[in-house]
């Protein structure tokens, strides 16, 4: 029994530091939504400008993803989370010291890097805990990297108010400084046997093809003023991405296995999580800018900033609160089912906001909805993929799961934009009250699209899958795999 102590509690403490830096850089990456006006003001730029300070965290976030979970599927994870902790924190640091504008764009890409190390927790996770703890500790890292900007948001605002913009990122130092320290006590190695290999020309052709679509999506007035220009980079993204799955489908040491992708139940995971995370994305978006909207567009509440931020703690908290039950309940119900069930809920979110958004407590119920369905369904993704991908594949089968959210979630704003923009009169600052019905409905039809993908797979899916034939099977369909590594 002594014996054991020690490992049982390494294992106490590895849970919470996974937990911690998930939520840190999460809530890190999204630290530019609240500060836009601030910045704005600060650094004596346009508020498009200003809004590249989330923008950039997004692009850089979503093009280090894929290539850290390649490599945190070798021997050097430990190094790789830490070295990207360590950027995280000097881009921290950039964003605090009194630099021009460029240099806070610099900072806040080297943050969003940080989002990618997402799916190495999941990794350290699978590898090293018990098969029902790691499930439960998987899918509370889904959902607090999701939930991480409802606990930031509020803060920062909050610290923007007191000390100006500046104090809120220097907040943003202080935890990934405690981050990077908790990773350097607490984070084991990887098992031996793994192998792994980024092919730095096909990361390359990656990088930009997810560059250029990101944004695309996030450049509404370069469609509206330079449509030929627009359409001639979304012929250079389709050709790059073209280019990069033939050069993924012929390699040994694929960046991401393109064919382990296709597997049924990953595609359809990917295609419920890019379809479902535009709608998710789209009704927290509505939300949070309705609740801001002045009195006198007719409708909205004139929040301020931190009290805007304060709206999201119903999303984060009951998010938090499914995350914890989902493990239980997946033990009775499929994860295709429980995504299904997730999606219905969002969609219930969409049709409470649709129809009552009279008073503040309205919306405080529709964000919780949202909160609830979003966090179970973050709970539940990672168990349709992790079922028929083998433990060293975690991490980068995680990331490109986590490369379609951030691509659904770019699409999902654009689409919110796109919708108001549509339904704001010539001359008008705000859109009309009607155009957030008209976007709740496409958020509706969202949703209703992502139950029906997540059914679809459930009906596919064999009644039981015997864990050691899945990792079989799944590294067997993997070039390049290192079988000893299981």
């Amino acid at each position: 029994m002594t014996g054991r102590t020690p490992e049982r509690s390494e294992t106490r403490l590895l849970v919470p530091a996974l937990m911690f830096i998930a939520l840190v850089v999460a809530a890190v990456a999204s630290l530019g939504t609240p500060l836009i006006t601030s910045v704005a003001t600060t650094f004596h730029v346009s508020l498009d400008s200003a809004q590249w300070t989330l923008t950039v965290a997004l692009l850089s976030g979503a093009v280090a993803t894929p290539v850290l979970g390649r490599l945190g599927a070798g021997p050097h994870r430990r190094a790789t989370i830490l070295a990207t902790l360590a950027v995280v924190v000097v881009g921290s640091a950039l964003t605090v010291l009194p630099l021009p504008f460029a240099g806070l764009l610099i900072g806040r890409a080297a943050q969003g890097v940080g989002v990618g190390l997402t799916a190495l927790m999941m990794g350290v996770a699978r590898d090293h805990l018990p098969e029902e703890r790691s499930t439960a500790t998987i899918a509370l890292i889904s959902v607090v990297s999701i939930i991480g900007a409802g606990v930031g948001y509020p803060l920062t605002a909050l610290l923007t108010e007191i000390g100006g913009v500046r104090t809120a990122y220097g907040f943003g130092l202080l935890v990934t400084a405690v981050a990077f320290l908790t990773a350097w006590r607490s984070l084991p190695a990887a098992p031996e046997g793994r192998s792994a290999h980024v092919s730095v020309p096909g990361a390359l052709v990656l990088a930009g093809g997810l560059f250029l679509v990101l944004f695309l999506t996030g450049q509404r007035s370069l469609w509206s003023r330079h449509l030929a220009v627009a359409v001639i980079l979304a012929v250079v993204a389709v050709l790059l991405l073209c280019v990069w799955t033939a050069f993924e489908l012929r390699s040994t040491t694929p960046l991401i296995d393109v064919r382990a992708v296709r597997h049924p139940a990953v595609a359809g995971a990917n295609l419920a999580m890019f379809v479902g995370g535009s709608g998710m994305y789209l009704l927290l978006t509505l939300i949070t800018r309705y609740a801001q909207t002045p009195h006198g567009a007719g409708y909205g509440f004139g929040l301020t900033t931190f009290v805007a931020g304060l709206v999201l703690v119903p999303f984060s908290v009951l998010g938090f609160v499914a995350g914890k039950l989902t493990p239980r309940v997946r033990t009775r119900i499929a994860d295709p089912v429980l995504l299904a069930g997730s999606a219905v809920i969002v969609g219930g979110g969409f049709v409470l906001f649709a129809a009552a958004r009279s008073n503040l407590a309205e919306l405080l119920v529709a964000m919780g909805v949202l909160g609830f369905g979003v966090g179970s369904f973050s709970a539940a993704m990672p168990g349709v993929i992790l079922a028929v991908t083998p433990k060293s594949e975690t991490s980068s089968a995680m990331s490109f799961n986590y490369v379609v959210r951030s691509v659904g979630y770019s699409l999902g704003s654009a689409i919110g934009g796109l919708v108001l923009a549509t339904g704001t009169d010539a001359g008008h600052l705000f859109p009309n009250d009607h155009a957030y019905t008209t976007a709740a409905l496409v958020g509706i039809a969202a949703m209703a699209v992502t139950a029906l993908i997540a059914t679809a797979l459930a009906r596919q899916r064999p009644p039981e899958i015997n864990p050691t034939a899945a990792t079989a099977t799944a590294t067997a369909s993997m070039p390049g795999q290192d079988r000893s590594s299981q």
